[in-house]
């Protein structure tokens, strides 16, 4: 979800949206214009490229209106504007116009920095859209869909329903929405399988599930569909690292509720329980095998190895028939 700056009002004189989600710089850009239509139905809003905010352009986009309407400028991609261009934005910062909203969308780099630096200094509202690249991130958004709609999700479903589109923000917005259109109550894990259950078999995290609980078949099924669907392997072997450890993690842990071993280990609630289901065939030998196993693997996909596909289902196929190990002796 985008974070926002102590001044909040999405009709400040200027906004700046700083990252490179492309779902948040939109709802950004959405979230002022509807502000400013709410204050004045008429308000004009112009939508401009680099290309377009030629040297001179913005004054003209700003200069008085003989009827006083209120208009929404918003550039994109303002790291790219032309030197001139951006003496023409400086400029306007430090006087800006009356029932003018300058929105200034930027990547958040070094390219562009000083238009941005000027912004923050101009005292510009900021909303900042980073890229969401840890799967917790991808999980705090989802549940953050469901609370916008005002609707229950468990836990699991949120969890689901990442492992099942992956990281692509725009899938998942859309299908939370879909779902609070057609499910009444609280949505659950059993619902997001319905609906995408042929996605959630291409996910890496549905692989090291499979190979956690030692279904070696059904895990095998899975990666080949992952890697068929442009799953990177290393997404694979950094779930099937993340299912090991989490394993080996709650086995060395003292017993006790769910919600007291989810703060000693970082877990949530949920969590314990589905690893609590399956690490009862685990050994302490066995998830030191299935550990050397994924670093192996993860060593190959990154250029140790000639076959980054063998290399994951070796890894697939140990970390299976460690997740067995307990009755075999092992």
């Amino acid at each position: 979800m985008a974070r926002k700056t102590a001044n909040d009002d999405p009709l400040a004189p200027v906004t700046v949206a700083v990252g490179q989600e492309d779902l948040l710089l939109d709802r950004a850009v959405q979230e002022v214009v509807a502000a400013a239509k709410a204050a004045d139905a008429d308000t004009d809003v112009r939508d401009l490229t680099p290309e377009q905010l030629q040297p001179g352009t913005l004054a003209e986009l700003t200069s008085p209106s003989l009827f006083a309407e209120r208009k929404v400028v918003v550039v994109r991609n303002a790291q790219d504007l032309s030197a001139d261009t951006v003496k023409d934005v400086k400029a306007y910062l430090g006087a800006p116009a009356e029932e003018i909203t300058l929105v200034l969308l930027h990547a958040g780099g070094a390219k562009g920095k000083g238009l941005l630096d000027a912004a923050r200094k101009a005292g510009a509202r900021e909303v900042a859209c980073p890229k969401m690249t840890k799967p917790a991130d991808r999980l705090a958004f989802v549940r953050g869909e469901f609370r916008s709609f005002g609707r229950s999700a468990t836990p699991e479903a949120c969890q689901a329903l990442v492992d099942a589109l992956g990281s692509d923000l725009r899938e998942l917005a859309s299908a939370a929405a879909q779902l609070v259109a057609d499910i009444e109550g609280t949505i659950d894990e059993a619902v997001v399988g319905r609906y995408y259950t042929g996605r959630a078999e291409a996910s890496s995290f549905t692989v090291a599930d499979r190979a956690v609980e030692g279904r070696t078949a059904e895990a095998l099924e899975a990666l080949r569909w992952s890697l068929a669907t442009g799953v990177a392997p290393v997404m694979i072997t950094s779930a099937l690292a993340q299912g090991v450890r989490a394993i080996g993690k709650l086995s060395s842990a003292r017993g006790g509720r769910p919600a007291d071993l989810a703060r000693e280990l970082g877990m949530p609630p949920w969590k314990i329980d589905r690893v609590r289901q399956q690490m009862r065939g685990w050994t302490p030998d066995g998830v030191a095998v299935a550990m050397r196993a994924v670093a192996e693997a993860d060593a190959g996909v990154k250029g140790g190895g000639d076959d980054p596909g063998y290399a994951l289902e070796k890894a697939v196929v140990t970390v299976a028939r460690a997740a067995r190990s307990r009755g075999r002796g092992q």
